[in-house]
């Protein structure tokens, strides 16, 4: 049987203004060259002359976060607690099996920028696509944020989950999600600016914060949802870098179909 697969990730680059600036990833490059004379250091009386062309290895030192590039959050992200009082799992203690299985998109690129992804948009886009949510499915969040990736203009773009649709979707039994834009909440901006208006805490990364009732991963910063064919009927894998005791990992999410 031939399998599809598509990537469902943005590279890590640098310099993209795509995050806050405290957040943005330094990447140095060690040229061949470069890579040469550290070998002469490794391999006392070798001369650069004997390698290959002159030329030795190259590698890159990388300055970012654990919420850089596309990445899975755990949920003591979110709060030192999950499930009404447990201990919130780190991203080290996930189990790989929520990690690899179906998945569904539901669409909501035709949303404007900062609008609400709401339990009753939910519930009607799945009738719509005729598709019953089961345990451990992986729901994937298109709001078309990702075409604006590389601009200042990415940390403003998309819908986002509000706290009763994320647990609309945890009380079936799901375990991770994603989304294609910056953040699962609605981006920041409109948070704050809802903040200033009304003085209302619970605005605040309403999403997020549903995983201190009931504990789950979500993907951010996707892309490429829109390269998947068909709502549902393939699989998705999503298994993070294995961080001791973080709050997120780097992941290459990859649709199967």
């Amino acid at each position: 049987m031939t399998q599809k697969i598509i990537d469902l990730s943005i590279a890590i680059e640098a310099g993209v203004p795509s995050d806050p600036e405290m957040m943005i990833p330094q990447i140095d490059y060690i040229t061949h060259e470069q890579g040469a004379e550290q070998m002469e250091q490794f391999f006392p009386g070798l001369k650069k002359s004997q390698l290959p062309g002159g030329l030795g290895w190259a590698l890159e030192f990388v300055h970012l976060t654990t919420h850089s590039g596309t990445h899975l959050d755990a949920p003591f992200h979110y709060h030192p607690f999950m499930d009404k009082g447990e201990t919130a799992l780190t991203i080290d203690e996930i189990p790989l099996e929520w990690c690899f299985s179906d998945g569904v998109v539901l669409d909501f690129s035709g949303k404007p920028d900062g609008d609400r992804i709401t339990e009753r948009d939910v519930a009607a886009k799945l009738e719509a696509i005729d598709y019953r949510i089961k345990p451990f499915d992986i729901v994937l969040i298109r709001t078309g944020a990702d075409a604006f990736w590389g601009t200042p203009d990415y940390l403003f773009k998309g819908a986002g989950m509000t706290r009763e649709s994320t647990l609309f979707l945890l009380n079936q039994g799901v375990k991770v999600v994603g989304i294609d834009a910056w953040s699962w909440d609605r981006p920041l901006a409109y948070l704050a600016q809802e903040f200033q208006q009304t003085g209302d805490p619970s605005v605040i990364w309403e999403a997020h914060f549903a995983g201190i009732e009931k504990g789950y991963c979500h993907m951010e910063k996707m892309a490429g949802l829109d390269k998947i064919p068909k709502p549902h009927g393939f699989k998705v894998a999503c298994f993070p870098v294995k961080i001791k005791s973080a709050s997120a990992a780097w992941t290459r999410p990859v649709a199967i179909l």
